[in-house]
């Protein structure tokens, strides 16, 4: 059976809305022109007129107050673009990667919006609301090496980190881009759209470790983040024409190490972290609502000794 960790009381995210205003912010995004508006970002965000990006940068800042003591560059004024300041590097050392070769990382900064385990196909979405393995990984191969596994969805705020990190020592497999629409991610509409991570576009990269063990992330994008990039491809989406594609694995592909950068979301977004039946153990403390950093212990592997 599917199950998740009892969650103790939690202040909500501020994206959570409730009543007649989450009816109304999902219904909106409903009719919105998702793509249209998220291609007008994807410019914007790489505009690099001073007075512009300046405007930009001023309003984020304002808004979200990210820390920018971790930044590499912590003026966010000598950034050249907004997206350059979105997917700033942070300082050597402000991020610790848990070297236990027994413990799987979280790849990201964020906020874990489900964590728990497959019920053979059957994840879960929300309280009350769960979606299918095939429909998320678009019926791809890899999916029956992920039923009755384990699963881990974390979602990056805008003014966390987006730089996407490996949970393990893994080579890349497989990867595909799958078409879809631009959904927020936030709790509300995750609480709101039907199979919300299965209908949004998203690139999913499957990896083996040195011992054989399968593991895949998924990058689902949202409204305003289009743009999706891995190390191996660059930017992924937006792209024409939207449709379902194999992404190419450069022959014998070497390994990228435990807590080495994988890809990037040009704004935040969400990665579900898939493991095999019998795999892995989330770590008891981790439910709903936790806060992680990338690089902090998630899970232990199973029979790792």
């Amino acid at each position: 059976m599917m199950q998740t960790p009892a969650s103790p009381t939690r202040p909500s995210r501020p994206e959570n809305a409730s009543g007649a205003g989450a009816w109304l912010f999902v219904a909106l995004q409903r009719l919105l022109p998702q793509h249209a508006l998220s291609r007008c970002v994807h410019w914007l965000a790489r505009a690099r007129l001073r007075p512009l990006k300046n405007a930009l940068i001023g309003a984020f800042v304002r808004r979200f107050r990210p820390q920018m003591s971790e930044a590499c560059e912590a003026d966010p004024r000598l950034y050249g673009s907004f997206n350059e300041l979105f997917t700033r590097a942070l300082k050597p050392g402000a991020r610790r990667v848990d070297a236990d070769p027994s413990t799987v990382v979280s790849p990201v900064d964020g906020t874990v919006s489900q964590i728990g385990y497959l019920d053979e196909l059957t994840l879960l979405q929300a309280k009350g609301k769960t979606y299918r393995l095939d429909a998320l990984l678009a019926a791809h191969a890899w999916t029956p090496r992920f039923a009755g596994g384990a699963f881990a969805t974390l979602y990056l705020a805008p003014c966390d980190y987006h730089r996407i990190h490996m949970p393990l020592a893994a080579a890349l497999r497989a990867a595909w881009y799958v078409p879809g629409r631009l959904f927020s991610v936030n709790a509300t509409t995750a609480e709101a759209v039907a199979n919300l991570f299965a209908r949004n576009e998203r690139v999913a990269c499957a990896f083996e470790t040195a011992s054989g063990l399968p593991l895949a992330m998924v990058l689902v994008g949202a409204l305003f983040v289009g743009s999706i990039a891995t190390q191996w491809h660059g930017e992924v989406a937006p792209r024409r024409p939207r449709r379902a594609l194999d992404l190419p694995v450069p022959y014998r592909t070497p390994p990228l190490a435990k807590g080495a950068e994988m890809g990037r979301f040009n704004m935040g977004s969400t990665v579900i972290l898939l493991f095999p039946r019998d795999a892995v153990a989330w770590l008891p403390e981790l439910a709903a609502a936790s806060r992680i950093r990338m690089g902090q212990p998630l899970a232990r592997l199973l029979g790792a000794g």
